[in-house]
């Protein structure tokens, strides 16, 4: 292959790269600012503003609050949860959040979903305890569906729900099982979407742009006769 040819590839790969990269990481991740103690994937949060990622799992203790800040949404977890943070949707699994969205970003508790009915900018509350959900529109509609169907919650209404059709113990057995010392460590999301993997993909790409300098500051050795 020539060196020019060369060039050319390692130019059409680092144009893509990067933005990929950097694409990948924005898209799944917020800022998280905490007051009091909090844990992410059962790590203790050392400093009270961090990155957080979509499959990271969030604690707060019973003395503490956190924030979840993206574009266009902002979830407020209150104390004594936890909480799955998705992106563009948090998954409740004890305790809970108040959203305020213009992205008509939803909340999961157990078979109960909520979601903005429309892209104008939304607050509603959610809190599933012992296996009774809460809904609470505070500014604009929201559509809170489940195992029997889905309803519309104008502002200012608010209603209950059972997290599960099933009504057995369990549910409410597993709900109320509580994290000593941290939470346990949840998903980590995609793997493109993880500092390590856009490192590596970092580290790749510069090695090879200085492969290529290197090599373009060598002279042509002479042939030998």
């Amino acid at each position: 292959m020539g060196r020019s040819a060369f060039r050319g590839m390692v130019s059409c790969v680092l144009a893509v790269l990067f933005p990929f990269s950097l694409f990948a990481a924005d898209s799944n991740a917020a800022m998280l600012y905490t007051s009091g103690h909090a844990w992410v994937n059962g790590a203790h949060v050392p400093r009270p503003s961090s990155a957080i990622f979509s499959g990271d799992l969030l604690q707060t203790h019973s003395d503490s609050v956190a924030n979840i800040n993206q574009p266009g949404s902002t979830v407020r977890v209150l104390s004594d949860s936890l909480v799955q943070f998705e992106g563009n949707s948090v998954t409740i699994d004890h305790g809970g959040v108040t959203v305020s969205t213009s992205k008509e970003m939803a909340t999961v508790a157990g078979e109960v979903k909520v979601v903005p009915a429309s892209s104008a900018w939304t607050e509603f509350n959610v809190t599933d305890l012992d296996g009774t959900v809460r809904i609470a529109a505070r500014k604009g509609d929201v559509t809170v569906s489940d195992g029997k169907g889905t309803v519309t919650l104008a502002q200012g209404q608010e209603t209950t729900r059972d997290e599960s059709s099933d009504n057995s113990s369990d549910k409410s057995k597993r709900k109320n099982r509580k994290r000593e010392g941290g939470a346990t460590p949840g998903a980590s999301g995609g793997i493109l979407n993880s500092p390590i993997a856009i490192g590596a993909a970092g580290a790749a790409a510069l090695g090879i742009t200085t492969w290529v300098l290197i090599k373009d500051d060598d002279p042509a050795s002479p042939a030998k006769p």
